[in-house]
């Protein structure tokens, strides 16, 4: 079964969240940048959602970790909790 670990930023608007995005391209720190933005209870671990299998998570936010490249910031991505920058650290498929 497919496997990945990713982290995490979540934010309300969009616009918020592609002003995270581009300091994170720019070179900020990605967990600095959750653990000072982040809405999610996650955000105190930098954002790290640890381990979880395809079906875990909301769809929108399933269909990223799954098929994005590891290690490159993708977002806005939007779901009924805001929006999620999101960050693939590890998959197996």
């Amino acid at each position: 079964m497919a496997q990945a670990s990713a982290r995490h930023i979540l934010v309300s608007t969009e616009e918020k969240a592609n002003e995270l995005k581009a300091a994170i391209e720019g070179g900020s720190d990605f967990a600095q940048v959750a653990k000072d933005n982040s809405s999610c209870p996650s955000a105190r671990m930098g954002g790290e959602l640890g381990t979880f299998g395809r079906g875990q998570m909301v769809p929108e936010f399933d269909q990223v970790v799954f098929s994005a490249p590891v290690g490159v910031v993708q977002g806005p991505v939007k779901t009924q909790f805001g929006y999620h920058l999101v960050e693939v650290t590890a998959r197996q498929d």
